[in-house]
């Protein structure tokens, strides 16, 4: 029996009350609506230290009582629900010429969705080449100054702002090297924190393709496979790896740069400094260059979503050319995967970004590549797919950073503390 303590209580005491009401948020976001009484039957815990928990997450404003009673013999019982309403997670991504934020409510429900092109970048119609540092954060500090202040009118805390950069970036969110935005040493979570002023939300700077993988793992259509990739394909190509349910991001965070894996020896240069990567002979700007080299030649394409969609356009038209260069284009991204599937034996391979569009004619040869590349039979059992989440996958992964934290109990403090 635990006895009531005067003063400061041992850390490993609030570790454990943290660890419960983790266990009690995480059930009633699954099984909601549900008693006291069913949450004490699932998890084990008693039923006076349930109680306690749901006060505690009735006062931070994480669950709500509903109101309802079930039938059933005996006394009715008060139902709970997932409030949250209180609060709100916030997710960015930064391409080259343009930001994208995502917010969602702690039920995962999608709060606002907002695109802005970013003056000096290839779709704003400025020079072609990646806005500078300084510009992309002021464009992303300003889309979050008025997401915030959208979420704050509507009675929302932003707990938490997450960003996603297309590259490597260490712990501290700094970004050591971007190649498709021009970026080496890039200190964007500090730049950001001063551009917003010292926030009253946390900041993190994340790989994009790490934030789309959590998405997908989430939201996806094979959410909760437990060995899992989703790649990126904007202007570059990445991938987010989970293996057996968790993230891997390497010894200093730089895992998961597929793009930059060889398949074409001695092929076109790549913004990385090498040729032949996959990024530089499969990548969306690459394909549109093979489509339609007058749009750039070996430079930035100008609008790359509107150039994809003319490709899809001749591609659904049957343009031999066209469907000859996604097929090409296809064999290499199998090629990729196949020694990344021989290395990590993935269940499944979503492909997102410009590359759901285009999966209708690279899938095919992805697969027949990726089946004669793979050393176990059938690919390891590996199913290649695309991704259902569109181009928003890594900034709704952003956004969904407060629920990984929510689940394991990092919660915000009841009102008035």
């Amino acid at each position: 029996m635990i006895t009531a303590q005067h003063g400061p209580q041992p850390a490993d005491f609030a570790d454990v009350r943290a660890t419960n009401l983790a266990v009690v948020l995480r059930h009633v976001r699954r099984h909601a609506p549900c008693s006291r009484a069913d949450i004490a039957a699932v998890t084990g815990l008693n039923k006076a230290t349930v109680s306690s928990l749901v006060a505690d997450l009735i006062e931070r404003r994480l669950v709500r009582e509903s109101g309802l009673t079930e039938h059933r013999i005996g006394r009715p019982a008060t139902m709970l629900m997932l409030d949250g309403t209180a609060y709100a997670g916030l997710g960015v991504t930064i391409a080259a010429d343009q930001v994208t934020a995502v917010a969602l409510d702690l039920a995962g429900e999608q709060l606002l969705s907002w695109r802005r092109a970013v003056a000096g970048g290839s779709a704003a119609g400025g020079s072609g080449g990646p806005a500078s540092p300084g510009r992309l954060t002021s464009a992303v500090a300003t889309v979050v100054g008025r997401a915030v202040n959208r979420l704050t009118a509507a009675g929302r805390q932003v707990l938490k702002l997450t960003v996603g950069v297309p590259g490597l970036v260490d712990a501290d969110g700094t970004v050591r090297l971007a190649s498709d935005l021009g970026w080496h040493d890039v200190d964007l979570r500090g730049e950001l924190t001063r551009a917003l002023r010292k926030p009253g939300y946390d900041v993190v700077v994340e790989n994009d393709a790490n934030l789309a993988v959590l998405a997908e793992y989430r939201f996806g259509a094979h959410a909760a496979t437990a060995n899992l990739i989703h790649v990126t394909n904007a202007a570059g190509v990445g991938a987010g790896i989970m293996l057996d349910g968790r993230l891997v991001r390497g010894g200093l965070g730089y895992s998961g740069e597929l793009g930059h894996l060889e398949v074409e020896p001695g092929g076109p240069a790549c913004p990385c400094g090498r040729r032949g990567c996959l990024e530089a002979v499969a990548g969306a700007a690459a394909i549109v260059r093979q489509v339609r080299p007058e749009t750039a030649g070996e430079g930035a394409v100008l609008d790359l979503a509107a150039e994809v969609d003319e490709v899809v356009r001749r591609a659904r038209k049957a343009d031999r050319a066209t469907i000859d260069v996604l097929g090409r284009a296809g064999q290499r991204v199998g090629r990729a995967l196949a020694s990344t599937v021989n290395l990590l034996n993935p269940e499944v391979v979503a492909l997102g970004g410009h590359y759901v569009a285009l999966a209708p004619w690279l899938l095919p040869a992805a697969e027949v590549e990726l089946a004669a590349g793979s050393i176990a039979p059938g690919g390891g059992g590996c199913r290649l797919v695309a991704s259902a989440l569109g181009a928003d996958a890594a900034a709704i992964g952003g956004a969904a950073r407060l629920l990984d934290e929510l689940d394991g109990g990092l919660l915000p403090r009841p009102s008035g503390t």
